[in-house]
């Protein structure tokens, strides 16, 4: 006779003293019937389901990259990867609660960043996927697997993850270049003598606008028409 398991997500939080950005989701295992568990191996897929929450106008705007015109949401908005993990959960009879440590990534290249960054409140709501091997038994133990069917549904407050971001990205953002690009931005910042990648981004965009403006005609400013002085 196998154990049966059920997993429940009971709260989450950011990581004040990871090194990088780091949730910690607060994970109750229960091993149906009191049963001994002696040691669990758990893997667990992290996904967010994005049809199963609404959007304001500004947050539709921000997810056009990733799913499309509103319009075609219907058969755009589909799960998205968030993050894949594995923890050990240690001896225990009927129940435990554990940390589930998730190390995080602010690459705005990562579709689960793009989403993430893009809503601006109320809740993330994420599908958690376990599987894994369990060593179980009063009397010595025996080896279960836990069925790829165990999940759990979590709705993660979106002060979650900015206060993660903020954490470690206080007021700024991130972005992922190619180390062409990279040594392209250093030249134009050594040729122009800039003090920091803030000024050499902001140079660039200035000389865009420049570029972009369209050309007055200086007679058209003078007559307020045609560009043309009467005969």
């Amino acid at each position: 006779m196998t154990t049966e398991f059920s997993f429940a997500c009971t709260g989450v939080r950011a990581d004040r003293y990871a090194a990088g950005p780091t949730l910690v989701f607060r994970l109750r295992v229960t091993a149906a019937d009191n049963a001994r568990v002696h040691a669990l191996a758990l893997r667990c897929q992290i996904r967010i389901e994005p049809a199963r929450r609404g959007y304001e106008p500004a947050e539709a705007d921000g997810l056009t990259d990733l799913f499309g015109e509103r319009s075609r949401w219907g058969s755009t908005l589909q799960p998205v990867q968030f993050a894949q993990v594995a923890v050990m959960v240690p001896s225990f009879t009927g129940e435990i609660e554990t940390d589930l440590v998730v190390p995080c990534t602010y690459d705005m290249e990562i579709a689960a960043t793009r989403y993430l960054t893009a809503l601006t409140d109320g809740e993330v709501p994420l599908l958690m996927l376990f599987s894994g091997t369990a060593f179980t038994g009063d009397g010595g133990f025996r080896v279960e697997p836990v069925p790829w069917d165990r999940e759990a549904a979590f709705r993660m407050p979106v002060t979650a993850w900015r206060d993660m971001v903020e954490q470690h990205f206080p007021g700024c953002g991130w972005i992922r270049l190619p180390r062409d690009t990279m040594d392209a931005l250093l030249a134009y910042r050594s040729r122009h003598a800039l003090p920091s990648w803030e000024a050499t981004l902001t140079a660039l965009l200035d000389e865009s606008r420049a570029a972009d403006a369209p050309v007055r005609d200086p007679f058209r400013a003078l007559t307020g028409t045609t560009g043309r002085t009467d005969p």
